[in-house]
């Protein structure tokens, strides 16, 4: 039979467990909105009043948003990976150091430069009714690397793969996420 104590442990533990899981999801769909160029996204990950710099100073979530949006869209190409995430919650409040890299395609066709960016993101989160979402971002690069492109996209086994990704609303994803 379990304790009063041992049963108040164990929803804390689900508690933690079920705040670290949705604060991961919110990251991952940071990388889907800005992957995808998809503002509506991305404004439902920060809070309307969220303060994000990613390195030319802070800026508020519309203008940040419109910032970036406006400089991915000139690229063929982005894919953002996120990886180890130190996530410390204390009530309705959550820091958390991301680690990210970032993969740009920008140029024209046949002359490509591949643009790789390692770096974190150190998130504040607040608690919004059910779910997170960023309060602020403080983009930090640790590394980059850029050069000719080295990515095949015909011939060979390419010639089969005809299913690319694209920008919102024309990547696989979008009709996907909305099929019942």
């Amino acid at each position: 039979m379990l304790s009063l104590a041992s049963m108040t442990d164990q929803a804390a533990l689900l508690a933690s467990l079920s705040d670290r899981l949705a604060i991961g999801d919110l990251l991952a769909r940071y990388c889907r909105g800005i992957d995808r160029c998809d503002a509506e996204e991305l404004r439902r990950v920060f809070t309307a009043d969220a303060r994000l710099d990613f390195g030319a100073g802070p800026q508020r979530r519309d203008g940040a948003i419109d910032q970036l949006l406006a400089g991915l869209r000139a690229m063929r190409l982005t894919h953002h990976s996120i990886a180890q995430s130190l996530v410390e919650i204390e009530g309705v409040r959550a820091r958390a150091e991301t680690y990210v890299t970032a993969f740009h395609l920008v140029g024209m066709p046949g002359q490509w430069t591949e643009m790789v960016v390692g770096g974190r993101y150190l998130d504040t989160f607040a608690r919004v009714g059910e779910g997170w979402q960023i309060t602020e971002r403080l983009y930090v690069m640790d590394w980059n690397r850029q050069g000719p492109a080295s990515m095949q996209e015909s011939g060979g086994l390419y010639d089969t793969l005809r299913r690319q990704g694209a920008r919102w609303p024309d990547d696989p994803s979008c009709a996907w996420q909305h099929e019942g």
